[in-house]
């Protein structure tokens, strides 16, 4: 069997669609594929050059001597800076693609870093590490991934974000290592400069040749589905439409914002943030002062990481099979489990504990990631998708920034972590039930729902 490669004319999305130049040749493979790659590699680098801001704050400390809280301060302007873009970057993803957004993500992101190293002051780390660089990667990391990834897959739409947003941990394993060596060897600047160019030099020309928002932008159809002019009898697409009247709406954020599924799904992101950053900030010093040892508290840390990278493709490809409700709460039952078990742990820290207590977290509640985007396109997909999801997002920065600030302000006021611990096991269980409530289900059934159907038809 041989493969056909032909051109095909490139088609724009609309008529405000930026020129592009014709498509390359046809691939032997889904095209699709290509754009979780480089959204893979994209996402391991971007994501990475922000979180590695851990890893800058020692050095810099050390060097000026700075006050610890009002340093860390450029961490939450950051996020703050992300929040109130979150709106925009959907606009500008629909509007001009991510060929366009991500590499200005990206130059955004290695000017800050480069300019951070000419810095004396606290207010010049809060606008380069801060506003260009944390504020700069919300093109490069999951909102500005989940604005367009959706709509080249539907049967395999969980599968294929789990392992586009899989890049992160990967590019933690490799690129923390490198990092701390370089810091440790000759300085936090040469750091700085090493990720700079390391994101113009990958992740520019990566995005601009290679990344398209819509299968369509190169002639083809989500999966890689025959064109109806071409198909036979048994290629014929599989109808996963449920609501034919909802899926049949040209959405808008105004219309969008209308509906009760949209503040339900915007409930369950706040609470599930909440409960992922809660954790993930304060795990390290609870573990500590509960009698584990710094070494060990920071490879828990490290593991978790490294077993979401299983958890964000595994859950993903099973929400393609079950349903993304029953996913989301396998996911936030997690969580769930991983306070409760880090409550069972003050009394009795034991290794066993711990290592059930990673697994719950990486294993089960990273798996969220891999429904952050397939939960709104099931409900909301079509041409202003990027506005909606953009906007609900506004409520995960929230939910992402309030759970380490109450956590600890619960801290400071009763001295223990007890009572933050048990607003987020609630909030998880909230978040598990707003979802179940926007009922995805009810617009657009999974792959595996159809298949199921289908047997059942066929075998009556």
């Amino acid at each position: 069997m041989t493969v056909a490669f032909q051109l095909i004319e490139y088609m724009p999305d609309s008529p405000t669609s930026p020129a592009s130049p014709p498509r390359p040749a046809r691939l032997p493979f889904y095209y699709g594929w290509v754009v979780v790659g480089v959204a893979f590699v994209t996402m391991g680098i971007g994501v990475n050059a922000r979180t590695a801001f851990s890893l800058l704050f020692p050095p810099i400390l050390d060097e000026f001597g700075w006050d610890r809280g009002a340093t860390a301060g450029a961490f939450s302007i950051g996020f703050v800076v992300s929040a109130l873009l979150n709106p925009f970057i959907g606009i500008m993803i629909d509007r001009f693609g991510p060929r366009y957004t991500q590499p200005l993500g990206a130059i955004l992101m290695a000017a800050g870093m480069v300019l951070a190293t000419y810095a004396s002051e606290p207010w010049h780390i809060y606008l380069t590490l801060g506003v260009l660089v944390i504020g700069g990667s919300i093109f490069v990391a999951y909102i500005g991934h989940s604005i367009f990834l959706p709509n080249w897959f539907e049967r395999k739409r969980g599968l294929a974000i789990g392992i586009a947003f899989s890049g992160v941990g990967v590019g933690s394993i490799v690129l923390f290592p490198l990092l701390q060596g370089v810091i440790d060897a000759v300085g936090w600047r040469e750091a700085c400069w090493t990720m700079a160019i390391l994101m113009i030099a990958v992740l520019v020309p990566l995005n601009i040749l290679l990344q398209r928002r819509h299968p369509r932008d190169l002639g083809l159809l989500p999966d890689g589905a025959v064109p109806k002019e071409s198909r036979t009898e048994t290629e014929a697409p599989v109808d996963n439409i449920v609501d034919r009247a909802w899926a049949a709406r040209d959405w808008t954020l105004a219309s969008a914002a209308r509906t009760a599924r949209f503040w339900w799904i915007s409930l369950g992101f706040f609470c599930g943030l909440f409960a992922w950053y809660a954790v993930q900030v304060h795990q390290t010093k609870y573990l500590i002062e509960i009698g584990f040892d710094a070494e060990t508290a920071a490879v828990a840390l490290g593991l978790v990481g490294l077993t979401g990278i299983v958890g964000q493709i595994g859950l993903g490809h099973l929400s393609d099979r079950i349903g993304r409700e029953l996913v989301w709460t396998i996911c936030l039952l997690g969580y769930v489990l991983c306070y409760l078990l880090l409550l069972a742990m003050k009394g009795e820290p034991s290794m066993v504990l711990l290592y059930l207590m990673v697994s719950a977290q990486g294993l089960l509640g990273y798996g969220l990631a891999s429904l952050y985007g397939s939960i709104p396109a099931d409900i909301f997909l079509g041409r202003r998708f990027g506005a909606i999801l953009g906007t609900m997002s506004f409520a995960s920065s929230l939910g992402a920034g309030a759970g380490p600030w109450l956590t600890g302000v619960i801290y400071d006021r009763t001295g223990g972590y007890e009572l933050g611990f048990w607003v987020a096991i609630v909030l998880s269980i909230i978040s598990i039930g707003a979802i179940w409530l926007a009922a995805p289900r009810k617009v657009r059934a999974v792959a595996g729902r159809i298949d199921r159907i289908n047997r059942h038809v066929g075998s009556r």
